[in-house]
């Protein structure tokens, strides 16, 4: 991934790139806002009565998470716990490993993204493919997803049918139908010659033991169709208490995350085949993912926990539409990154420090988010974060001159009446080190300042 900061990766993007994210996310902020107007008269209240499920369910997690795990053993699953992105890739290729599964299809994971799965499933000789449509395209063409919901919103038709004809899936061709037949295809047999699928899951349900996979493609189902073993990868904030709390989050979800009422495939998976129910997989095994999600619990961060992965916060943020998601050096890009990247990174906050300040502090990603995590808070408590760690973002001016002329009404006084010489002697032309790298990408408006006290002064006159 790139390792410039967001404003300068974003400088150098090319502009159809640029124009592709940028038309897509708003494409889906609007059909959100038509969906959820059409069929709700207040969704803020639905968002806030969402966001206050997902705080009660992470703030009881121990709870949820030990109910969960006695219902998915009573249904048949076996479960682990992965304290660390390396267990958790060990504790998938040694179930793997066990089976003498040497080929994994995979659907749509954001968190087997996160602990690079398929890098470490390649050190093992174990042949891992991506199902979903557009990780597939990012696997073969090396790339990173750029969105969380549409990852290969960065590219276009164009550079998809060259993908294809690159990995001998056909002649070039664009037309969108060729591209997902060529793709049917080439799954197929994918599918069908697999040992061993591996999924995400948007939530599992405490009391009932269930998994819940929200796709689009129908992918998932193929991927435990036919492998004889599914595993399951799940962050351990995804657990809630029932049933009831889901139709809530279902609701939202779909709406949130591509405009649709209902995604078109919403399973739920509650175990292997077992005499009772002979259909499925032979072995089923879910993954409890920690990763820093404890520390996060612990922190003042905790809301971001309730993230259920909608991008809606993606699609609305002036910076995302401008920067894409690859000027984020993360998995989870836009808001919702710039909070939960450097918390997950724990010793290596440093490396992300950077990236709570790439926000306006809108609040649109407040507004759109289906569970109401406050998103601008969170960011100000990394930004004080790293203040206090002593990591200021490079080419950001010390602000402490400033806070003493803002603070100090007699130097403010002066600053107003002599401020206009700045329209005869640019600052960036002054000798200033501490904002000169700072004034070098940036082009200060001429000087309006310093009429308000005369005008106050005529008006009190009157």
């Amino acid at each position: 991934m790139p390792e410039q900061k967001v404003d300068s990766y974003a400088r150098r993007l090319d502009r159809p790139v640029q124009q592709a994210v940028h038309d897509n996310s708003a494409a889906g902020t609007e059909k959100r806002y038509g969906s959820l107007a059409k069929d709700f008269t207040d969704a803020d209240s639905l968002r806030r009565l969402a966001g206050a499920i997902r705080q009660h369910s992470i703030e009881n997690l121990d709870t949820y998470l030990e109910q969960a795990e006695a219902s998915l053993t009573r249904n048949g699953a076996h479960v682990h716990y992965a304290v660390t992105a390396d267990d958790a890739c060990r504790a998938v290729s040694d179930i793997l490993k066990k089976a003498g599964a040497k080929k994994i299809v995979k659907s749509k994971s954001m968190i087997s993204e996160e602990i690079h799965l398929n890098d470490h499933l390649a050190t093992q000789g174990i042949e891992s493919v991506e199902t979903d449509l557009g990780e597939y395209i990012i696997q073969i063409d090396g790339d990173h997803p750029s969105h969380i919901v549409k990852p290969i919103i960065h590219k276009n038709r164009r550079d998809i049918a060259r993908s294809f004809e690159r990995e001998g899936l056909g002649d070039y061709n664009d037309d969108p139908q060729t591209i997902t037949r060529r793709a049917r295809d080439f799954m197929r047999g994918k599918y069908l010659g697999a040992d061993a699928g591996i999924t995400g899951a948007n939530f599992v349900v405490a009391d009932t033991g269930r998994l819940v996979l929200v796709t689009n493609e129908g992918n998932s189902r193929f991927c435990l169709a036919a492998p004889r073993i599914h595993i399951a990868l799940v962050g351990i904030e995804k657990v809630i208490p029932s049933d009831s709390e889901l139709t809530v989050l279902l609701n939202l979800l779909g709406r949130s995350a591509t405009g649709q009422q209902l995604t078109v495939y919403t399973e739920f998976i509650n175990g292997p085949a077992r005499k009772d129910r002979p259909s499925g997989p032979e072995e089923m095994h879910v993954i409890f993912v920690d990763n820093q999600r404890s520390e996060i619990l612990a922190s003042n961060c905790r809301e971001i926990l309730r993230c259920i992965r909608c991008g809606a916060c993606l699609n609305v943020c002036p910076i995302y539409r401008q920067a894409t998601g690859h000027a984020y050096r993360s998995v989870y890009p836009g808001p919702i990154g710039a909070v939960l990247s450097p918390l997950l990174a724990g010793k290596n906050f440093k490396q992300l420090a950077d990236l709570p300040k790439a926000s306006s502090l809108c609040g649109a990603c407040n507004e759109v988010c289906p569970v109401d995590i406050p998103i601008p808070d969170l960011l100000l408590r990394l930004r004080n974060k790293a203040h206090e760690e002593h990591l200021p973002s490079p080419g950001t001016p010390p602000m402490a001159g400033f806070g003493i002329l803002a603070s100090s009404p007699s130097i403010w006084k002066i600053a107003m009446k002599t401020g206009g010489l700045s329209s005869l002697v640019p600052l960036e032309k002054l000798p200033l080190p501490y904002l000169s790298p700072w004034l070098k990408t940036r082009t200060l408006p001429g000087w309006r300042g310093g009429q308000f006290r005369s005008w106050m002064k005529s008006r009190n006159k009157k």
